[in-house]
């Protein structure tokens, strides 16, 4: 019984730490926002399965990144108590700049995705 409860709470931490995620980073409520409207642009210009597929793993790669970001953030603020160190600033931007390099992916499939359909129906 103790295996079960173990995993049960694992997943209660797990849920516990998203919503932390998305109340107190701001960043994850603007990728939601984008989210959103790529799945309102997905529904409106009718993607394929294989669309909605890269989408949704692009997007969840994003918030992924996003949680590993903020994670690493406050480790590393708490490591050194908010003092600016040089090698902690270069951990914290890298692991800003992976956030970045996530966005910029998920931008570029919602781009090949997305640009053709538009481009047709306003032709």
């Amino acid at each position: 019984m103790g295996y079960i409860k173990n995993r049960i709470l694992s997943f209660r931490y797990a849920f516990r730490g998203a919503a932390t995620l998305f109340r107190e980073t701001p960043n994850i409520r603007l990728q939601l926002a984008a989210a959103i409207a790529a799945v309102i642009t997905g529904f409106s210009l009718h993607i394929s399965r294989e669309e909605w597929l890269a989408i949704i793993i692009v997007t969840g790669g994003v918030f992924a990144m996003e949680a590993m970001n903020s994670a690493l953030e406050h480790l590393s603020d708490f490591t050194c108590r908010k003092e600016i160190h040089p090698a902690i600033k270069k951990v914290k931007d890298i692991s800003a700049a992976a956030v970045l390099l996530a966005a910029m992916a998920a931008l570029a499939v919602e781009i090949v995705i997305f640009l053709p359909k538009i481009i047709l129906l306003l032709s």
